[in-house]
């Protein structure tokens, strides 16, 4: 699985990740937790409703979420941030 990063994901990565070490380790864990086994019950993976059906997310800590789609064994991120920013 090859992970691919949209351009809005790295904006939102640099304004509301990177300049948190502890926030940067834990999203490098969760990611590392998808590519092995999306299943893992600590990533609190789901599929999206609405606007964004095609698209799912996954929790890098408690209220910080991810949102991204496989497509042809690739993993596209497309957001990061709180809750009420990426829905």
């Amino acid at each position: 699985m090859k992970i691919q990063y949209h351009r809005e994901f790295l904006k939102s990565y640099k304004k509301r990740v990177a300049p948190y070490p502890k926030l940067e380790l834990q999203f490098k864990k969760q990611l590392d937790k998808l590519i092995t086994n999306p299943n893992d019950s600590t990533l609190r993976d789901h599929k999206l409703i609405g606007k964004r059906k095609n698209f799912r997310s996954f929790s890098v800590t408690g209220n910080i979420r991810v949102v991204y789609v496989i497509v042809n064994n690739n993993v596209w991120l497309f957001d990061i941030g709180s809750h009420n920013q990426v829905y």
